[in-house]
């Protein structure tokens, strides 16, 4: 008689979230519920059980006997915030990682990292502020972006779209050019989306520290208290950046923001679920990620397995996989089959990654899309958006979420076509 398994999933957020699309948030073209659904909708009629908790600390053992009729192995045990401490055979970490922000002065305090649902949340209620603050002012809301890969690129070109000539975007990048690794059809795209909305590249500059503006006395003893509380109130949430050139021949330069938007650096989470007296008894990189081999099997641990920003493994070539959502994906087909596989006493497949290509927002009706089958092709604008969403429709979870998702997103697109088509013939008639 086969013994049925028990899966537990262990999330310290109830939902979950479908980061490619968070910038859709900020857009508006998305609702929460499309890209980061309840895992008890995701989980119902399916036997896999959801607690909501933290992991703090990670035991992994050898074989572990009970004192009963039958022996049992362990594979080791997990301790949540909770107090609650559960017993494991198999484990899968996938924990991802967190922005890195106290690598500079003032980051930690000052600037907004966009990781996360909280995160865009944040920004999103950051930017409402800004924007009926400064309605109707001459004075622009001014918005630095720090960091130029993927993420600081699509951040800028969506908070640039959404401000339109209300704000300035400045984008701040430690290389000479935006996304090093991105495939040249992507990056002229971007450019090209970047340059139309008149985002400022400060190409060739690292961030040397964040402060907060503090010139509120001098205002306070001209214009008296009543209204130096207004203005202390919108020049506490103004900052400075200084800028130091990692190139020659650039100067030193100071900058004003409203809002400090930062992608740059990520930490793993995994090093904090090690014990203080058990350090370095999963084997870690440098990075804080668990060293795995080809079939994703934590080194040394057998009953482990690791994937994601959990994971380093290096390809056929000796270099190290990106932390992408693309490499994650894979990997998370490959870690299931092998789970089974391990459990059942089958031969474990190893894994191989395949670039399918890469993508990029660029705004609600504009995209890049470079596919990897055919070489030198980019699809750019409503083509590459609308080839974006129906790629990243088929990767949200389960069947049932993806058909309501596609249903509500098909409305959505009849409504603003119907929208734009009354526009274009109020515009008609009108000029008639």
């Amino acid at each position: 008689m086969t013994q049925r398994k028990k899966v537990l999933l262990i999330d310290q957020s109830e939902r979950f979230v479908f980061k490619p699309m968070l910038y859709e948030l900020l857009s508006g073209e998305v609702d929460a519920w499309e890209i980061a659904p309840r895992f008890s909708e995701l989980l119902a009629n399916t036997g896999v059980e959801f607690f909501q908790d933290r992991v703090k600390l990670l035991h992994p053992s050898d074989q572990w006997g009970t004192n009963g009729p039958k022996q049992s192995s362990c594979g080791g045990t997990v301790l949540l915030e909770s107090g609650l401490i559960i017993e494991y055979d198999w484990l899968v970490l996938a924990l991802g990682a967190e922005t890195k922000l106290d690598i500079v002065p003032g980051a930690l305090e000052f600037a907004l990292p966009f990781s996360t649902l909280e995160d865009a949340y944040k920004v999103d209620k950051k930017l409402r502020a800004l924007e009926r603050r400064k309605f109707g002012k001459d004075s622009p809301i001014h918005v630095a972006v720090v960091g130029c890969g993927y993420s600081g690129v699509e951040l800028a070109a969506t908070v640039s779209e959404r401000l339109h000539d209300r704000g300035i975007v400045q984008a701040i990048n430690v290389e000479t050019t935006i996304c090093p690794i991105a495939p040249a059809g992507n990056r002229e795209a971007a450019l090209k989306v970047l340059s139309s909305r008149k985002v400022q590249l400060l190409l060739g500059y690292f961030v040397r520290c964040i402060q907060r503006v503090s010139d509120v006395e001098a205002s306070a003893d001209a214009t008296g208290i009543r209204e130096s509380q207004d203005v202390a109130e919108c020049n506490s949430e103004k900052y400075v950046l200084c800028l130091q050139p990692a190139e020659k021949g650039l100067k030193s330069q100071i900058l004003e923001a409203d809002l400090v938007l930062w992608t740059v650096g990520s930490k793993p989470l995994l090093p904090e679920l090690e014990p203080c007296d058990k350090r370095h008894e999963l084997p870690l990189n440098a990075r804080g990620q668990a060293e795995t081999d080809e079939t994703l099997r934590v080194k040394g641990h057998p009953r482990i397995f690791a994937l994601g920003d959990s994971s380093a493994l290096r390809d056929s070539t000796g270099r190290l996989l990106p932390a992408t959502a693309q490499v994650a994906f894979q990997q998370a087909d490959f870690a299931g089959w092998n789970l089974w596989a391990a459990i059942n006493h089958r031969p474990l497949l190893p894994f191989r990654f395949q670039n399918l290509g890469e993508m990029m927002t660029l705004g609600r009706n504009d995209a890049a899309v470079s596919p990897s089958f055919i070489e030198g092709l980019t699809l750019e604008g409503p083509i590459g958006h609308a080839a974006r969403k129906i790629a990243y429709l088929i990767r949200l979870p389960t069947d049932e979420h993806r058909f309501k998702v596609g249903l509500s997103w098909f409305a959505k697109s009849a409504i603003d076509s119907v929208a734009s088509i009354q526009s274009t013939l109020t515009k008609v008639l009108s000029g008639s």
